[in-house]
């Protein structure tokens, strides 16, 4: 039995107990574990719900679309690195079910269209990539996720007049973003993480190495005001909402950081990664290439999903 089932069942108990379950999953490079009364950002929202007896929502920004690097994924779509952490988000949220019964709600906010020109992914591939998202959804009955992307907010607009207006509405300026890189601490880890991102998922360059490397640390400047003016979109769209992170985050953060899949990496998502399925039944995420050396790779739905070893 799950804590929070029994006796404890004071919004309070209950809002620990849920967040005790989250933080088996808990994504940070930080001191682990780390207790639920270090994260009283969370557990004040989730008490809220809790109290209500209303479903708990959260937002996840994240599955913006495959790296542009054929060794690293094994093409533009979702594979069964996305249908396992779509999987596990989904019973994740039924497992909460059992500490507060009216259950939970997770919206994949997808933002891929917000940066897709500062990583060089089209905007077509970014729509397909979300329009499949979508389908996985419905055709394994995960139903208490959902998506949510540009597309419903600004609806049919041009997807540069998209990013245009987001970043003049919600973005910070690149100078007040170098004062906090400069300061230390998990902003100067988040546009470190980015920069190798950019750098190692960036295809076709003719330059130097240090060259590339001065551009990305440009781009990744970029990237996280865009990640920055989307956040404060999901906020005013989602405003009670428990915001989730793919990325490493802090005990006592706003965001909790949530780690979808076993991968050696604190930083790696599916959408960086393929799947491995090993011998011993567990998953894991590594590069393409990585993993065609050590399993055979299996197609699903008429194109490639994993690799299997052993």
């Amino acid at each position: 039995m799950l804590p929070g089932t029994a006796l404890e069942s004071s919004p309070t108990a209950i809002s620990a107990s849920i967040l005790n379950l989250l933080l088996t999953h808990h994504r940070t490079t930080g001191p682990s574990p780390a207790p639920a009364e270090a994260f009283p950002h969370q557990l004040r929202q989730i008490a809220d719900f809790v109290r209500e007896a209303t479903p708990i929502v959260f937002t996840l920004p994240g599955f913006p679309c495959k790296s542009p690097n054929p060794a690293k994924v094994l093409g533009h779509l979702p594979d069964q690195g996305e249908r396992l952490s779509l999987r596990f988000l989904n019973s994740l949220c039924i497992d909460i079910e059992r500490i507060h019964p009216p259950g939970a709600r997770i919206v994949i906010c997808s933002d891929g269209h917000v940066f897709g020109d500062l990583i060089h992914v089209s905007d077509t591939h970014i729509d397909a990539y979300a329009d499949e998202l979508r389908g996985i959804i419905g055709v394994l009955g995960l139903d208490r996720l959902s998506v949510f992307d540009l597309r419903d907010v600004l609806g049919d607009l041009p997807h540069a007049t998209k990013r245009t207006h987001i970043h003049d509405h919600y973005a910070p300026t690149v100078d007040a973003l170098r004062t906090e890189v400069h300061a230390g601490g998990h902003p100067l880890a988040l546009y470190r993480g980015i920069t190798r991102f950019l750098v190692e998922d960036t295809a076709g360059f003719t330059g130097t190495r240090s060259a590339l490397q001065r551009e990305c640390r440009q781009r990744a400047y970029g990237v996280i005001q865009r990640s920055r003016a989307w956040g404060d979109l999901i906020a005013d769209h989602h405003p009670r909402a428990v915001r989730l992170s793919i990325h490493p985050q802090p005990a006592g953060a706003a965001k909790f950081g949530i780690r979808l899949l076993d991968a050696p990496d604190a930083w790696t998502t599916p959408w960086h990664s393929a799947a491995l399925h090993r011998a011993d039944g567990t998953w894991t995420l590594m590069p393409h290439a990585r993993a065609a050396q050590l399993g055979r790779l299996v197609h699903r739905y008429g194109r490639p999903s994993h690799f299997e070893q052993g």
